[in-house]
């Protein structure tokens, strides 16, 4: 069973952007052609009939490059004052590149209670549903112009996590994760050559939960251990998750073409039941291949068993 091959028939798909996708490194600044082309795709994947959420990132690091701060502000009132000046700012940019193609976008701000809370979370699923029958396409958002660390339900505090429920609560049957990563690694790979990248998963279990790292760079906050909490939500929903590098935004094509791209965590009730598919181990490969060589040179058999590594 190709379950590559599943993700081109998936009609609801949430795309989370992170800011690092959609900014220039440098400056922190938008990144205007890597957005049009973003919004291009989006487009061409509803005219094939295709259901889209957008959760984009980018609010904090564009206020504060508009406000001329260098760093991601350290408390809580300053980063919520560039979150109230970014947004508006990112989604007046959103809403310009859609007109062009003819779709009208609807600026959606979530808090945690948006979700946790029964009443509020059945309120925000009727909203998605009009709004997908009226063929507006929403751009997603946390509030973090008031949302806080409330006891009773929290925040978000990445919006991959947010993605993740988002997902979740509009019954998509995709979530695709463009973050500045490969997809999830044995091990850092900065830190450890030998790391091996893990091309599907069919179970988290506690191996995989320890691979998570919260690395953190100036401009995002979701690191690969909050990557493995949204695949935990949005595959408990059914739904598979993609991590995605989105240096090249056209990376979505290639997930939704069903080429081996990223990590694939594969939903609860995917009829696969097989092993985490993991590169081989780099050590013992280059060994294998060493004796493979050898045995060609000398007449013997050079099969690649998995078993002979």
């Amino acid at each position: 069973m190709d379950v590559r091959e599943t993700l081109k028939d998936k009609q609801k798909i949430v795309i989370k952007v992170g800011t690092s996708t959609i900014t220039h490194e440098a400056t922190g600044n938008i990144d205007l052609d890597k957005l049009e082309k973003f919004v291009r795709i989006l487009t061409n994947l509803i005219n094939k009939g295709k259901e889209v959420i957008v959760v984009s990132s980018g609010a904090i690091g564009i206020g504060r490059n508009v406000l001329g701060m260098k760093e991601r502000p350290k408390d809580k009132a300053t980063a919520q004052a560039c979150a109230a000046v970014g947004q508006g700012k990112l989604i007046m940019i959103y809403e310009k590149l859609f007109a062009e193609y003819g779709y009208l976008t609807a600026q959606v701000l979530l808090t945690k209670e948006s979700i946790a809370n029964k009443t509020c979370a059945q309120h925000a699923k009727e909203t998605f549903d009009q709004l997908s029958a009226m063929k507006v396409i929403p751009i997603v958002n946390e509030n973090d112009a008031i949302s806080v660390d409330e006891e009773k339900y929290g925040n978000f505090g990445d919006n991959d996590t947010m993605a993740a429920y988002v997902a979740a609560l509009v019954e998509a049957d995709l979530l695709i994760l463009m973050s500045d990563i490969n997809g999830l690694y044995t091990d850092d790979p900065k830190e450890n050559p030998n790391a091996r990248f893990v091309h599907t998963v069919s179970n988290i279990d506690s191996n995989l939960v320890k691979m998570g790292r919260g690395a953190k760079s100036s401009v995002g906050t979701g690191g690969m251990a909050t990557k493995i909490k949204a695949a935990k939500i949005a595959t408990k929903a059914n739904a598979d998750m993609v991590i995605a590098n989105g240096k090249s935004i056209y990376t979505i094509n290639d997930v939704m073409a069903g080429k081996k791209i990223g990590t694939l965590f594969l939903a609860a009730n995917s009829e696969y039941k097989g092993e985490n598919e993991v590169a081989p181990i780099k050590d013992i490969y280059k060994k294998h291949m060493d004796k493979v060589n050898k045995r060609r040179h000398g007449g013997g058999e050079d099969e690649l068993h998995a078993s002979n590594w």
